[in-house]
């Protein structure tokens, strides 16, 4: 397992955002790329704003938050990953976009740098067969907030070594986190497998006027003890997000219980893309 000193994150939402944070947190050299400057500074803010919240709170001293901000670098260029030793994707759920990225990174890459994938259902193995290194492919699936979730899936594409995975599984234990490791390449993992289901069914509940978004929420959380609404936490990711991966859910395992329901597809089309509000589904006028 060779050291790993240089993290490179591709994409600087949310996700990437965090685990950009953590890494350096843990004292990893960052280089965080997206394709907008101003994106790149909009990551930065938030992390110096979790930082600062830390620090307020005494768990953190600002020169520890300022050492973290002077480990991460940023670059709107894919090419300034020749130089590092680890790579984590980060971008938006979309099969094609994330594997024209690793097209890029495998031809920019060291030959022994792992490329990493921060995907919630997307194929490992799909992903690896776009390199030219497909045993040194595999993903790391952060939960979000990152800097607060505990939990990385690592998962094992068809071709993934053992080595990559022992490494994927060092990088993340060195970040704070608790690994599962996922052994077979299947749409949405664990989590996810076991999530989206429920998500589901609790749209339709609400779409098939059997009770509001308010009391599914409620009902969920005191029922089920659950920290959220199943409604909550699809506006909370976003709803095209979840739209997404229900849609991929349908097409790779071809059963109908996976599909999105009718709901969900017109909050999408009304508009409510990536809805962070907690309201996507409460300001629904046929609820």
């Amino acid at each position: 397992m060779s050291e790993i000193r240089k993290i490179g994150v591709v994409g600087a939402g949310a996700m990437g955002t965090g685990i950009a944070l953590v890494a350096a947190q843990s004292g990893y050299d960052v280089l965080l790329r997206d394709i907008e400057q101003g994106r790149l500074d909009s990551s930065l803010r938030n992390m110096d704003q979790i930082l600062q919240r830390s620090v307020a709170k005494g768990r953190l001293t600002d020169e520890d938050r300022r050492a973290t901000l002077a480990r991460v670098e940023t670059t709107t260029d894919l090419d300034g990953f020749a130089g590092v030793d680890f790579v984590i994707e980060a971008i938006f759920e979309d099969p094609e976009a994330k594997r024209a990225i690793f097209r890029e990174l495998d031809r920019i890459c060291r030959p022994e740098v792992i490329l990493a994938s921060n995907t919630s259902s997307i194929s490992i193995t799909d992903l690896g067969a776009a390199t030219s290194r497909p045993s040194r492919v595999c993903g790391m699936h952060f939960f979000n907030p990152v800097p607060v979730m505990k939990l990385v899936e690592v998962i094992r594409g068809y071709s993934t070594s053992s080595e990559t995975v022992a490494t994927a599984r060092a990088v993340a234990e060195a970040m704070g986190k608790t690994v599962v490791e996922v052994k077979k390449d299947s749409p949405g993992f664990i989590v996810n497998r076991i999530l989206m289901p429920l998500l589901i069914e609790a749209v339709r509940v609400v779409e098939e006027g059997i009770a509001s978004p308010e009391d599914v929420d409620k009902a969920v959380k005191l029922g089920l003890n659950h920290p959220m609404g199943p409604l909550e936490l699809i506006d909370f990711t976003g709803i095209d997000v979840c739209h997404n991966v229900m849609q991929y859910f349908w097409q790779e395992f071809n059963q109908p219980q996976y599909a999105p329901p009718q709901l969900l597809r017109t909050l999408v089309r009304a508009g409510r893309l990536g809805r962070k509000t907690g309201k996507g589904f409460y300001d629904y006028e046929g609820k």
